[in-house]
């Protein structure tokens, strides 16, 4: 189904649903969910350089900013170059409203929330029989609690998108992750929305 986002003055570019459901998550506690700003699920990050001209000012002249994970990021230096941006750091892509995760989104939840948080969360989703399970295969027993954690919410289809916003729910508002934060405040003000406390 395709989303009408003509009428929103701003967009922020994601790779994925989870990625999406974070963010309109924060956006929805922020009081910030309003029709100005929409997050974009681009179906993977090679999309980027697509979007940037679809929404940007060539296209239907929106706001762009993004959110990406750190082994992505190359991707949206390089369509940022070649849409004629001077970007050399993260500061550049950031002044641009580009954020990046250190690992990826899900690893900026699990540290923002510590391992207990993330494990009675899932607990109360009804999944902690499956994650006890899950880390008593081979392949898991070594591995710390934080990566068992992270690839457990990505193993089941369905369950990255619940987690990941449940974890988004929990967060503390004031003490959001960098890129978290630095990417919902650029996008919303520049449209004129409320900054972020």
């Amino acid at each position: 189904m395709s989303i009408d986002l003509t009428d929103t003055s701003a967009v922020v570019l994601v790779e994925g649903p989870s990625d999406a459901a974070v963010l309109q998550v924060l956006s929805r506690r922020l009081g910030l969910d309003g029709p100005d700003v929409s997050i974009v699920s681009m179906g993977g990050v090679t999309n980027i350089r697509h979007h940037l001209r679809h929404h940007g000012p060539a296209g239907l002249g929106q706001v762009v900013s993004g959110l990406c994970d750190g082994s992505e990021e190359r991707f949206f230096t390089r369509a940022l170059r070649r849409e004629g941006h001077a970007v050399e750091s993260r500061e550049d892509m950031e002044a641009l409203g580009f954020f990046v995760c250190d690992a990826d989104l899900e690893d900026e939840l699990l540290h923002s929330l510590g391992t207990a948080a993330v494990e009675e969360i899932i607990e109360r989703e009804g999944e902690l029989v499956l994650l006890r399970r899950f880390q008593q295969q081979p392949a898991q027993r070594e591995r710390s609690l934080h990566d068992q954690l992270h690839r457990f919410s990505g193993v089941k289809s369905g369950r990255k998108v619940r987690l990941a916003a449940a974890m988004a729910t929990a967060l503390d508002l004031d003490a959001l992750p960098h890129p978290l934060r630095g990417v919902l405040a650029f996008a919303h003000e520049s449209v004129g929305g409320p900054r972020l406390p």
